[in-house]
């Protein structure tokens, strides 16, 4: 089988999907390919884009409107034409739910947990705030109670304020730990988190790119249109996935935990495609002003760098060898 065989086969998976959610693959395709080139697209552009991948112009249209009215986008009309582009909270988001996405190494823990209070919010504000905390990652420790290890009551205070929900909502930060991974603490890390569902998860997705990997150290036949539809889909579930990981220190994680090994395969799966991909975007791409412009210098600092990066099996700057 050839690499070309391996996305065939990762489409039509995408194209099975039911109910086919375009929203959270057009976050995906902003996030990824259009935030690092100004954010704003031409509609047009973007059904050239999704296409292949079975979405249809009627589609794409309701969930552009539907990410309109929840302030992800703002459009723009000159002419004809309708341009698409991030709103201010629309960024934050997207900056929220990408953080990790192209990250390769955790920072320490402290030892320290952000505790969220929701019993004082009305039942509607309540359920609009954990859902939001959910978006987050944040686990559940009790009824009313979220928790996180890695988001600070520093960060969480403007986008309760953001969400009306500041005033009634409790937020504390715990002291760090002396001793990070005590019996009582692993156990409430899996009652917050269903951690076996994540590891099923990080184990399909291994599953679905691995044989592609595979294919494309021997057998590379991708053009620059299915490299960035093998990027999108790429990025796209394993973003879904870190949706709801807390990227919980390695002190609270089983030994051998499927999310390192997706990791390290999203990152040495990107680096090979990436330059491709982009040049697709370059020539097809268009804003209000022509081509877009091309990706800012933060796009490559992706998984710890794009440029020069080692081919397969030669060692990376940190020691480890890539797949």
């Amino acid at each position: 089988m050839s690499a070309k065989t391996q996305l065939d086969n990762l489409v039509k998976e995408f194209k099975k999907k039911r109910p086919l959610r375009a929203g959270s693959l057009i976050i995906t395709v902003y996030g990824d390919a259009i935030a690092p080139r100004g954010g704003t697209v031409w509609l047009g552009s973007l059904m050239k884009l999704l296409e292949p991948m079975g979405i249809s112009q009627r589609l794409i249209r309701t969930s552009v409107y539907r990410l309109v009215q929840e302030t992800w986008l703002q459009t723009e009309r000159i002419g004809r034409c309708s341009y698409y582009s991030l709103t201010g909270p629309g960024l934050r988001r997207f900056q929220q739910a990408f953080q990790h996405v192209y990250s390769i190494t955790n920072e320490e823990w402290s030892g320290s947990w952000c505790l969220v209070f929701l019993n004082q919010l009305s039942p509607e504000m309540k359920q609009k705030v954990r859902e939001e905390l959910k978006w987050l990652s944040f686990g559940s420790m009790a009824p009313g109670v979220m928790e996180h290890p890695r988001y600070t009551r520093h960060q969480l205070i403007p986008m309760l304020q953001e969400w009306g929900a500041l005033d009634d909502t409790i937020v504390m930060q715990t002291q760090p730990l002396e001793q990070k991974s005590p019996r009582a603490l692993r156990l409430q890390v899996r009652e917050s988190w269903n951690l076996d569902e994540l590891a099923f998860r990080y184990r399909r997705f291994l599953e679905q790119f691995r044989p592609l990997w595979r294919e494309l150290q021997s057998n590379d036949n991708l053009t620059p249109q299915e490299c960035l539809l093998a990027r999108i889909l790429l990025i796209h579930e394993y973003r879904k996935i870190l949706l709801r990981d807390p990227q919980l220190p390695d002190e609270l994680l089983p030994g051998d935990w499927e999310g390192r090994s997706a990791k390290q395969l999203c990152r040495n799966l990107y680096r090979k495609i990436y330059a491709r991909a982009e040049q697709w975007l370059d020539e097809n791409l268009e804003n209000a002003s022509g081509p877009l412009p091309s990706p800012n210098e933060s796009f490559y600092k992706r998984f710890g760098g794009l440029r020069d990066t080692p081919q397969a099996g030669q060692l990376t700057p940190n020691g480890s060898i890539v797949g």
